[in-house]
């Protein structure tokens, strides 16, 4: 069975490539993101589990370190992006989370790259931030951006738990980048909970 997987990943890798070249893509506040990068800032980008086909191709090529599911599903997941020029960091909030934490924190150090989280995943709930991402960024001391991606036309895949979209051929992306902001160092578990709250809020506000 890994083997039907890992067969299908350069299949899915040029199947993503050329669908999302047709695609017109526009950037928001991304400015912000330059400045950081231009600092050596560390950033942690925070995106949602179902916007996340566009930005692949997007931010193809920049070594960003993304946190993928130790599941079957994620192994092709995992063999597109590297494809595509990301660093991978393996496992998920229910199988070796941790680890895949420890290593994203061990790359961000050592290459100086940034890293995504889809902040939702792997499981849901749809759109409610998990306290992953503020963990990992607390202890690296690094900014977390929101981002979201408004997709002129879109097919939803309303069978899925996170009601994925897929944009149509030549659709514009607008993608949408919050302001940087940096958390306390060590927050408690509680304070773990409110800033991911308040994470969440921020990514919602975006397409408001």
């Amino acid at each position: 069975m890994r083997n039907i997987y890992i067969k299908m990943a350069p299949l899915l890798t040029s199947f993503a490539a050329a669908w999302s070249r047709s695609i017109y893509y526009h950037r928001t506040n991304f400015d912000k993101i330059r400045a950081l990068r231009c600092r050596k800032k560390p950033i942690v980008f925070a995106i949602y589990h179902n916007e996340f086909f566009p930005l692949c191709y997007l931010h193809r090529n920049e070594g960003i370190i993304v946190v993928v599911s130790a599941s079957r599903d994620g192994e092709v997941i995992a063999r597109v992006l590297d494809s595509l020029g990301f660093n991978l960091a393996r496992g998920s909030s229910s199988r070796k989370g941790m680890q895949a934490m420890l290593a994203a924190m061990r790359q961000m150090h050592a290459k100086g790259m940034d890293a995504v989280l889809t902040v939702d995943g792997p499981r849901g709930p749809r759109h409610i931030v998990k306290p992953g991402i503020v963990y990992l960024a607390s202890k690296i001391q690094a900014h977390i951006v929101p981002a979201r991606v408004r997709m002129s036309n879109r097919h939803v895949f309303t069978g899925s738990w996170d009601r994925f979209k897929l944009p149509w051929l030549w659709s514009r992306c607008e993608v949408i980048y919050g302001n940087p902001y940096m958390l306390p160092p060590k927050p408690g578990s509680a304070e773990l909970v409110h800033q991911a709250r308040t994470l969440e809020n921020k990514m919602n506000l975006l397409l408001d």
